[in-house]
């Protein structure tokens, strides 16, 4: 299973961008998505989860009303509309799903390598 990420970039304070990861591979079924980043000399953080049927969202403080998690199942994707772009918004941004695959009892946590997103003037 390979998750790919895209959609980053540099972009000007109060700017969007929307980040995008689809996971390949031997697939049966997909959990929850994330989205997580990472800035320069701190820990990986959580910034949005979206559960499987896409009713259950959840967000970080510091994104909420700024940022939109979403997915399509048919395209086993996770999206991240980031709107009012922040420099403390700067970091890798990196996707998680917990996937279930064929003839798997049990699931697994799968990343994505990231993508840079970088806010500034």
């Amino acid at each position: 299973v390979q998750l790919v990420e895209s959609g980053g970039g540099l972009v000007q304070p109060g700017g969007s961008l929307r980040l995008s990861c689809a996971a390949s591979g031997d697939i049966f079924s997909i959990d929850v998505m994330g989205w997580y980043r990472q800035a320069p000399g701190k820990q990986r953080d959580l910034v949005a989860t979206i559960t499987s049927g896409g009713g259950g969202t959840n967000y970080a403080d510091s994104v909420k009303g700024r940022f939109t998690i979403s997915r399509d199942n048919t395209k086993n994707t996770v999206y991240l509309q980031m709107n009012s772009l922040k420099p403390d918004d700067t970091a890798v941004y990196y996707c998680k799903m917990t996937v279930k695959r064929t003839g798997w009892i049990t699931q697994t946590d799968y990343w994505g390598r990231g993508t840079q997103v970088t806010v500034s003037s």
